[in-house]
């Protein structure tokens, strides 16, 4: 892989990290706030925002079964089963084109998520520039398809999937001609525990995958965002919210703009960090190189004296002989008169 281009946006092994907002249901209903989001997200350095395309009726079934109901309703009070909570959560779909609109007229991009076939029809007709695999619909090879033959580029999040889905998502994506593919390691838990992460298989999907790689990250904090790109990826999705008084359903394992902006500046730093493989001295190094050690006259001292380690000694700065040679030299005489401090050189001895 040797370019992914997303909107007015490149990516590749030299580019800036690929920072994803997530707005979610942080919306809370209200498109103003969306709108917003969309702002703030510019402002606190993201790259993109990124939608969610469902609604309640096209991710699951209005049904009380028990294989309906929400295994853990601690974390989304007042739901009782997944209709309720994707019926509070969706972003309705007639906002999704003057979301895209206001996005492209502040220089942000924006893309979604489809969650269903429609969901790409709709997506189309708007001309959105990348689309999301979330990893819960990674097993949807029919979607999965149909998204691959849109000939636009690709973020899948490996979430819930096991290896052997991974491999057919992807195989399935290039069999439909898609090649602009990039995987997110992803933890599916809210908030994600850290030991759970595995940051260290960010690198071996690159190898195994031969794509761009990232991470779509619900832990609490900016720690496991930054770590990945120092393992080599290329794309970050944390989930965004204007506060955490927020009441939406995703707003406690959220960041705030403080926080994001945070992350985003942490993300820059480590980026310049990384460099390249080289044991030269910088030229910033090259500065301070005076204060390595070197061997200098420790006391006052004749001409004729022997070289002792009292009346030479390695100490900083380095101007004087390197202090490999404090060995080789001991036991030999100054050919000199010296004083306290001055710098020892081979025309010193004799």
């Amino acid at each position: 892989m040797q370019q992914i281009q997303i909107g007015n946006k490149f990516i590749n092994k030299t580019s800036p990290t690929f920072i994803i907002a997530e707005m979610s249901a942080n919306h809370g209903g209200d498109f103003n706030k969306a709108i917003a989001i969309i702002h703030k997200a510019k402002e606190c350095g993201a790259d993109a925002v990124k939608l969610q395309t469902y609604t309640a009726d096209t991710i699951t079934l209005d049904c009380n079964q028990d294989d309906f109901l929400l295994s853990d309703p601690g974390l989304w009070g007042g739901h009782k089963n997944f209709y309720s909570l994707y019926k509070e959560a969706y972003t309705p779909w007639e906002w999704h084109k003057a979301l895209m609109e206001e996005a492209k007229r502040i220089g942000i991009e924006l893309f979604s998520a489809p969650f269903d076939e429609t969901a790409v029809d709709f997506l189309e007709e708007l001309n959105v520039v990348a689309y999301k695999i979330a990893s819960p619909e990674i097993t949807d090879i029919p979607l999965i398809k149909k998204i691959g033959a849109t000939g636009k580029p690709v973020i899948i999040s490996t979430g819930v999937a096991e290896l052997d889905d991974l491999f057919l998502a992807v195989k399935t994506l290039r069999e439909q001609g898609c090649d602009e593919i990039i995987i997110l390691k992803c933890t599916t838990a809210y908030p994600a525990p850290p030991e759970e992460v595995n940051l260290l298989t960010i690198p071996h999907m690159s190898e195994m995958f031969d794509c761009f790689v990232g991470i779509s990250d619900h832990t609490l904090g900016i720690g496991v965002p930054v770590a990945s790109v120092a393992l080599g990826g290329k794309v970050i999705e944390k989930h965004f919210t204007l506060a955490h008084t927020n009441e939406s359903v995703d707003a406690f394992f959220s960041l705030g703009p403080d926080a994001f902006t945070e992350m985003v500046g942490e993300v820059r730093r480590v980026e310049k960090a990384l460099g390249s493989v080289t044991y030269s001295l910088t030229e910033t190094a090259q500065k301070n190189i005076n204060s390595r050690r070197s061997l200098y006259v420790a006391e006052d001292v004749k001409q004729g004296e022997t070289l002792t380690l009292t009346n030479i000694k390695s100490v900083r700065p380095g101007f004087g002989l390197h202090p490999k040679y404090r060995d080789e030299i001991i036991g030999r005489i100054f050919a000199e008169d010296f004083k306290k401090g001055e710098r020892l050189s081979w025309a010193s001895i004799i």
